[in-house]
């Protein structure tokens, strides 16, 4: 999910570059502000913040005995 954040961050802040504006905040829409929250996100989402839990005793995608053990 913050995956999917960081892009929409890179995406907004790539169309104020192209579009040469500011919005009317020079301070707080600029591409520098932009790209380091993009970065911030990214690097949560690597640290594996915002990950779901898991469910189902640790991966295990199978109950009872093994298949193919006998």
């Amino acid at each position: 999910m913050l995956a999917i954040v960081a892009a929409a961050v890179f995406g907004f802040a790539l169309l104020l570059d192209l579009l040469d504006t500011d919005m009317g905040a020079p301070d707080l829409f600029n591409w520098n502000t932009l790209v380091l929250i993009g970065l911030f996100l990214l690097a949560l989402y690597f640290a594996g913040v915002g990950r779901g839990g898991t469910t189902g005793g640790g991966g295990r995608w199978y109950r009872g005995r093994r298949p193919g053990r006998g």
